[in-house]
């Protein structure tokens, strides 16, 4: 391991950057490798950019993407992946429920496993959230046979060579395991920590991300039937 780039997707978050950003770099010291921190701003209407540009000016770990309008997260995560110059990529949301403090354990997996993805243990959401997302999981494992217990959670860690090589599209965020096995990774789930957020308010309803993710899980249950296994017996070609 030798750069981390922590990608995060960034909409109307003002009042959680300041926290999120002090936090990742007293993580950053601890574990002690390079590092950037790539804020991918998703048309925020309120001061986020304007916040991410004044690290950015103070701090040359911080690079920043702004969309020219609201493009979503898979899009906005798809933007920081490919712009990203680590080796190591770290996703999080940045509504501070993600706990930073969790990562050196998880890179403690990291090197046996291409993917070390969270599972929030003991959620601060509401009920509703939780059983909306206890029951999609279920249904997602099942119809992709998957056993991710929890692959909402946005806190990541993923080897980047595979990672690129990942198509994003709209929604598919959602299903990151899937999409990185099909490239060939090893996944394993880690507990982690899950704050109630600090401030803000949830971008999703429970009807919205329902509706999307039944539409998304067809797809993705294609694209697994329909992957490419090619095993080539020899060739002259190069490498």
């Amino acid at each position: 391991m030798e750069k981390i780039s922590y990608v995060i997707p960034v909409y109307d978050e003002e009042d959680n950057l300041a926290p999120l950003y002090e936090q990742i770099n007293s993580v950053c010291e601890k574990i002690g490798t390079d590092y950037e921190i790539i804020f991918v701003d998703d048309f925020s209407r309120d001061k986020s950019l304007e916040i991410i540009r004044k690290m950015a000016e103070k701090d040359s770990h911080v690079k920043y993407i702004a969309f020219a309008k609201n493009c979503g997260q898979s899009a906005a995560l798809y933007a920081g992946f490919q712009h990203a110059t680590g080796d190591v990529i770290i996703t999080m949301d940045a509504d501070l429920q993600n706990d930073p403090a969790d990562i050196p354990e998880m890179l403690k997996l990291y090197g046996d496993y291409d993917m070390v993805t969270g599972w929030r243990w003991n959620r601060q959401d509401t009920l509703s959230k939780k059983l909306a997302s206890k029951f999609g999981n279920r249904i997602r494992n099942a119809v992709i046979k998957e056993d991710i217990h929890d692959t909402g959670c946005s806190l990541k860690v993923m080897r980047a060579s595979m990672l690129k090589r990942v198509k994003m599209y709209k929604g598919l965020h959602r299903f990151l395991p899937a999409m990185m096995r099909m490239e060939g990774a090893k996944v394993v789930e880690m507990k982690v920590n899950h704050r109630a957020r600090h401030a803000g308010v949830s971008k999703y309803t429970n009807l919205k991300r329902g509706y999307e993710a039944l539409y998304d899980l067809i797809c993705v249950r294609w694209m697994q039937k329909r992957h490419l296994k090619i095993s080539i017996r020899e060739n002259n070609v190069g490498s």
